[in-house]
């Protein structure tokens, strides 16, 4: 019997009539599969509040989720919505402004420098016992009711969890590294570039997400007394007139902007941290 030297073996061939799946198929059913999962969870929660609320479950006051929605269109079709929620977030991006850049380089004082620790970590741990929210008639006093004091309490609210999340990951930067570094030569900036930094950026960002969490935390407090505008100022108002449908237009908006920015974070540490994708988070 002879056999042809062209023929492929049948082993490698496929069985007649079925074609082989392509790769970017199953790769395209993973992902469709995992985007799905991700928002199953979301969709459970709007689905019982939708039926809770119908039902009664809810307590009467509480509005359905459709109810919710059409009060929302109406905000935002009147502008009441959009005009509030950009003065909300300038005092947030403000306060970020002053808080973030503060906390970080008071972490790095302090986490790179013997001295700084000694002079910086006392004072900032006391402060950081402090209720920031409790502080509120205190700002008022000090800077009247105007944009200083919500802005500097929304400054003062992200500092710390900052500073103590960069100073931790400098601090629990694995000393091995540091030694082989400088045995090979890296000097003082070189290391703090290429070896303390990369170490303590997953715990940075870690700071960085709750720090913006609590600018939000922050500014519903700053927003419920002394203001004129502001997603607060609406909620506030609702909520003396027993608009609950308004209210909870404005506390679906807060859980928008949390997710938001937890996925601005999410991005800013693939990006980040791609050197150990098999440890970020997807």
């Amino acid at each position: 019997m002879t056999t042809d030297l062209l023929d492929p073996p049948r082993s490698s061939l496929a069985p007649t009539g079925v074609r082989p799946v392509p790769a970017w198929t199953g790769t395209a059913l993973r992902t469709l599969l995992r985007r799905s999962r991700k928002i199953s969870g979301l969709v459970a929660v709007l689905v019982l509040w939708e039926v809770g609320a119908r039902a009664g479950w809810l307590g009467s006051t509480t509005p359905p989720l459709s109810q919710v929605l059409d009060r929302g269109a109406a905000m935002i079709g009147s502008g009441e919505l959009g005009s509030n929620l950009g003065v909300s977030l300038v005092r947030v991006l403000k306060g970020l402004a002053i808080g973030l850049p503060l906390g970080l380089g008071l972490g790095l004082l302090a986490g790179l420098l013997t001295v700084g620790e000694d002079v910086i970590d006392a004072p900032v741990q006391a402060l950081r016992m402090l209720p920031h929210l409790a502080l509120v008639p205190l700002f008022i006093i000090w800077f009247g009711i105007g944009e200083t004091s919500k802005v500097g309490l929304i400054a003062v609210g992200v500092v710390f969890p900052l500073y103590i999340n960069v100073f931790h990951g400098i601090r629990g930067v694995d000393e091995r590294l540091v030694e082989s570094a400088r045995s090979c030569g890296l000097g003082r900036l070189g290391l703090i570039r290429r070896v303390i930094l990369p170490g303590a950026l997953p715990q940075i960002l870690v700071g960085l997400r709750q720090s913006l969490g609590l600018a939000w935390l922050t500014l519903v407090v700053v927003e419920q007394s002394a203001t004129s505008s502001g997603i607060g100022f609406v909620i506030n108002q609702a909520t003396q007139f027993m608009r609950m449908d308004t209210v909870f237009v404005v506390l679906v908006v807060y859980a928008l902007l949390g997710v938001a920015t937890d996925l601005f974070v999410r991005v800013v540490e693939r990006r980040a941290l791609a050197w150990r994708k098999g440890l970020v988070a997807r």
